[in-house]
């Protein structure tokens, strides 16, 4: 295995995880901040107060674009081993 290829693994790597991560983040970013400018202008400080809107987004999220990630997850892995062979020099 060259350095090449190596650095193109983990670069693949590197864009297979943001790109399945990237959904759960925003939105994870955008309910917080709505909830914080909710509890600014309301003056409620309850921290718990973001735990069940953003695990509702999580879960509506899994729902709503899971079979694509796993499909993604999937192209990923057959990528990977398909290219074992050449990897390893044959």
């Amino acid at each position: 295995m060259t350095e090449s290829q190596l650095m193109t693994l983990a670069s693949s790597a590197m864009l297979m995880t943001a790109k399945l991560a990237l959904p759960f983040l925003l939105a994870s970013l955008a309910i917080g901040l709505l909830v914080s400018l909710f509890q600014s202008v309301t003056q409620i400080q309850e921290v718990t107060l973001t735990f069940v809107p953003k695990l509702g987004a999580i879960a509506l999220i899994l729902l709503v674009s899971g079979h694509w990630m796993l499909t993604q997850m999937e192209g990923y892995t057959t990528q990977l081993f398909n290219g074992i062979s050449s990897m390893l020099g044959g």
